[in-house]
């Protein structure tokens, strides 16, 4: 059943138009992604859908009574009342529930005859409430909330805690719990993932796997969209256009529509241009001008393709090494990191290779942009020792921007450390991360986050180091930036050690991840998905040992699955790469081959000749159809 539905929603500003003819459904239980560039107007369609703003044109149409919620971005709690209490209060009609309950068990108890009709009545009526608190959760709603509090990082001992002394960001936590356990049916989240750490996260999505809502989602966290979607909405272009399937999902059939677009714009391209051709050649002729003339208003009543658009201008770039480094790139053993009488007792060990990503990960506080700073000899090493390899060149990116000059124009930013470069190649190179035109004399002070995470990557780019020393990198990136850095990492020929929050960062880069904790420190084989396998086989080894008469037989688990699968994945994927190449270079030796024949029927000794002719349009009919499987071959794998 539908529970919204909109109909040509426009939103315009003036003459500016946001988006225009955008329809979409959501039906119960439904598991919805908004995507889309920033600036697209995401969060402005979740306001129109709320019901905060009005819609230029169009319409929406909800379910009778929908109750719909819809989470805050600066969430205050001015009240007196502890952690604990706001969660309560949502459930004050539960309280009087079990109130009357209470006082039904009293009358009940006075009465001495059950069977009078007052009685009866009575019986009746306690029984109906207590069915319905049962249905609302009325005996374990307390437990609820102590879980939610517990997985948003309130355990018991906070939850006395004031909630007007929270910071800000634990004040969203609160509020994205308290929001979790009224009862919506449409739960409405814009960047719920925000001050939100791994563990956090992970908690969420389990959560939200089991939500009897619906929801409609927007988040940058492309981890956190496979794992809580199975529909995707993209605004695109001022429309939207509805994809099946997770994020990921949504990404390869994104990609497989580009393709096909642009194969059946290119087609009729060339169609158009050898009727043109056709026409121009034969118009004047006496004997041909009908036939010319029956093509030209053939040709006018084309529906013309209009040409395919990508998403929005966005970062192109590409890491690159000056030289190679040794096989073993940096050796760290027994290492204690931080300041004097800190507690944090982890006693780091690892070895770099060549070659290798390894992903930190930990919980806030845990020392993880510490340890980047003692490796590149920003703060000392409480103990242990560091060891670098041959030839290691360090390229660092600083999580808080700090590599910036903010009293700098973006232009000399990058020019003052490249004076070689003429300003032409420097302005070109700043137009490959979006800084186009007059955007090159902006002061470095007033760009955005985003705009200096770019400018940033700008300059770590231009370094040429073999080793990448990255905390934090996907922070103010936008989605489709995202996925560029994403892309540049995975194509670089050096070493990587990366801090990230970003799951799918992790998963999509590491070959190994490094997790700290407050007194240890552990190293796994594998991207994310691999460590939450790992990390699962010690649970269950730790559960197997308290219970030891247990008999279990092991399956593997959805990480290892995970893992297995996307080695297979990328096996396929390079299969299928070598696959598209080599038909490329088919279609392109055929097409030679065609050319150079249609080169020849044209010679004035063949034009004479009518069995040299049909000869060569019969190897031209050959060669045709062999461009053509190729093509169709081509665009099967490309999909």
């Amino acid at each position: 059943m539908l529970i919204v539905q909109g109909q040509n929603i426009a939103l315009n500003f003036g003459s500016d138009t946001l988006f225009q003819k955008v329809n979409f459904q959501i039906a119960e239980q439904a598991r919805v992604g908004l995507v889309g560039p920033n600036g697209a107007g995401k969060s402005t369609l979740l306001k129109i859908i709320n019901q905060e703003l009005a819609p230029s044109a169009g319409k929406i149409i909800y379910k009778n009574n929908l109750r719909m919620g819809y989470l805050a971005q600066n969430p205050h709690f001015h009240s007196h009342n502890t952690i604990y209490q706001e969660m309560e209060h949502i459930f004050d009609y539960l309280k009087q529930d079990e109130q009357r309950l209470h006082h039904l068990e009293k009358r009940l108890s006075e009465l001495t005859d059950t069977t009078t009709p007052q009685a009866q009545e009575l019986l009746h009526q306690y029984d109906q409430l207590q069915i319905k608190f049962k249905d609302e959760n009325g005996y374990g709603y307390r437990s609820e909330i102590r879980s939610v509090l517990s997985g948003f990082g309130f355990p018991e001992s906070r939850q006395q805690e004031p909630a007007l002394n929270l910071s800000g960001g634990e004040q969203s936590r609160l509020a994205f719990a308290q929001m979790l356990l009224e009862p919506h049916e449409l739960l409405i989240l814009d960047e719920p993932t925000n001050h939100l750490d791994i563990d956090t996260l992970n908690w969420l999505e389990k959560y939200l796997q089991t939500y009897q809502g619906a929801l409609l989602i927007v988040s940058h966290d492309q981890y956190f969209l496979d794992h809580t979607v199975n529909e995707v909405y993209a605004l695109e272009n001022q429309t939207l256009k509805h994809y099946s399937g997770n994020y990921s999902a949504y990404l390869a059939q994104r990609d497989k529509d580009l393709a096909l677009a642009w194969k059946a714009y290119n087609k009729q391209q060339e169609e158009i241009q050898k009727t043109e051709a056709f026409i121009q050649k034969n118009i004047v002729r006496a004997s041909t001008t009908k036939r010319a003339q029956s093509r030209r208003k053939q040709l006018a009543k084309v529906d013309r393709l209009a040409k395919p658009k990508s998403l929005q201008p966005h970062v192109r770039f590409q890491f690159t090494t000056q030289q190679t480094s040794g096989n073993e790139v940096l050796k760290v053993k027994d290492l204690q990191t931080g300041y004097q009488n800190n507690e944090l007792k982890q006693d780091i060990t690892f070895t770099l290779k060549k070659h290798e990503r390894l992903g930190v990960i930990g919980p806030n506080g845990v020392g993880k942009s510490t340890l980047i700073r003692t490796l590149i000899d920003q703060i000392p090493p409480l103990q242990g020792t560091i060891k670098w390899g041959t030839n290691v060149t360090v390229g660092y990116y600083d999580q808080n921007l700090n590599q910036l000059n903010s009293n700098k124009d973006v232009l000399h930013e990058i020019w003052d450390e490249h004076p070689t470069i003429d300003e032409k190649e420097i302005r070109n190179i700043l137009a490959s991360f979006l800084f186009q035109d007059d955007d090159v004399f902006n002061i470095v002070h007033d760009l955005s986050g985003g705009e200096k995470a770019r400018l940033t990557l700008c300059k770590l780019a231009l370094k040429h180091d073999n080793l990448l020393i990255m905390d934090e990198p996907t922070n103010h990136l936008d989605i489709q930036s995202k996925e560029i850095l994403e892309q540049a990492l995975q194509d670089f020929a050096g070493t990587i050690l990366f801090v990230s929050h970003d799951r799918y960062l992790l998963n999509k880069i590491s070959t190994r991840i490094l997790e700290l904790e407050p007194q240890q420190s552990t190293l796994y084989l594998g991207n994310y998905d691999y460590y939450l396998a790992k990390k699962a086989e010690v649970q269950a080894l730790a559960a197997s040992q308290d219970k030891p008469d247990l008999t279990t037989t092991a399956h593997p688990t959805t990480g290892q699955q995970n893992y297995q699968q996307n080695k297979l994945r990328q096996r396929q994927e390079r299969k299928r790469q070598r696959q598209i190449t080599a038909l490329e270079t088919q279609i392109d030796q055929l097409e030679q081959q065609i050319t150079t024949l249609n080169q020849a029927m044209a010679q004035p000794e063949n034009l004479k000749d009518y069995t040299k002719l049909q000869e060569l349009q019969q190897q031209i009919t050959t060669l045709t159809q062999q461009k053509n499987n190729a093509e169709d071959q081509w665009a099967q794998l490309i999909e």
